[in-house]
């Protein structure tokens, strides 16, 4: 792995909207120090993708995932199938796969026929990408990346479990709370002035529907996508197929999830898979003794499982861009 300030990159990439003097506060180092290191990161792209951390499930919004098989050969295919994507109001997240498939995209939707519409739009504008398998993501448990850092017990100020989707009461949100979120959702780390302005209120109002929105748990914090090639971590995702749980037994994984410091995400989906389960590591064999682990400790409820590397994210969001402006 490469040398970096892993406290300082996984406050940061956790809070994108963290202060400088609050980092120097917690990590008794300088804010010039910090600010230097932050630029560092940003400059060779370690972090990136800075994104609000929206609960879809608020929005009437089903959520997606679509998994394509031999969508481009050559590095300049790929490049004008991405910019042909990054456009689409619907899809919310596109990364990059190595293995048996090549990229997989999240679309974010009012209802199933709309998806399928959408999808089929997709295959329309780019003929190759007609070979996927499709998902329903259910719900996503987030967990911080302790990993990064020794003692994450000493870390109290940042949530240890974010869960979006799911069932949720459909929010009926005002003009002035749509300008917030639609702001935010195009400049996440946005000053609280120019949020205020560009949402046409005053800053009071902007402050007060910001804490609003975080209270009710629609919004559910600011973070950034590490580039984990430019750090040596290897991330995989765990694909499982389940049989025969029971409720003691799917929270004893889930309990398993919670505690092991690589998983970093866990997604609740019907398709072909039950489960899906993002590892980061440094150690590629740390991710094979923990799938090793989750096989053995779980076997009586996996069924199958498959096993796909990550190689890198070009777009992550989680409210779909048609929603603003349908709301405008």
């Amino acid at each position: 792995m490469v040398k970096f300030d892993r406290s300082l990159l996984f406050l940061y990439s956790e809070n994108a909207r963290a202060k400088i003097k609050d980092l120097s506060g917690t990590l008794k180092k300088s804010s010039q120090r910090l600010k230097y290191s932050i630029e560092k990161f940003e400059k060779e792209g370690i972090i990136n993708n800075a994104h609000c951390v929206f609960d879809y499930s608020y929005f009437g919004i089903i959520l997606f995932r679509v998994y394509f098989k031999g969508g481009y050969i050559s590095e300049k295919d790929k490049a004008e199938i991405i910019k042909k994507l990054v456009i689409n109001p619907y899809i919310v997240s596109i990364c990059e796969l190595s293995g048996e498939f090549d990229l997989a995209l999240e679309l974010g939707a009012p209802n199933p026929s709309r998806f399928n519409k959408e999808l089929k739009n997709i295959a329309t504008l780019i003929p190759t990408l007609n070979n996927y398998k499709i998902l329903l993501n259910v719900v996503t448990h987030i967990y911080p990346r302790y990993y990064l850092i020794e003692d994450y017990s000493a870390i109290t100020h940042i949530e240890g479990e974010k869960i979006i989707g799911g069932d949720r009461i459909i929010e009926d949100f005002s003009q002035n709370e749509i300008s917030i979120m639609k702001n935010l959702q195009i400049s996440p780390k946005i000053r609280l002035t120019t949020l205020a302005r560009q949402s046409s209120i005053n800053i009071k109002t902007a402050v007060s529907i910001l804490k609003n929105l975080e209270n009710k748990k629609i919004v559910k914090g600011f973070k950034y996508v590490l580039d984990t090639g430019k750090l040596g971590i290897n991330k995989f995702r765990l694909f499982l197929k389940l049989h025969n749980v029971s409720k003691e037994r799917e929270q004893q994984l889930m309990d398993f999830m919670l505690k092991t410091k690589e998983i970093v995400q866990l997604n609740k989906t019907v398709g072909d898979w039950d489960m899906e389960v993002d590892i980061e590591s440094a150690d590629k064999n740390r991710i094979r003794f923990l799938t090793i682990q989750i096989r053995e400790n779980f076997k009586d409820i996996i069924e199958t499982f498959n096993i796909i590397e990550f190689s890198k994210y070009y777009m992550k969001s989680y409210l779909p861009k048609y929603l603003f402006e349908k709301q405008a």
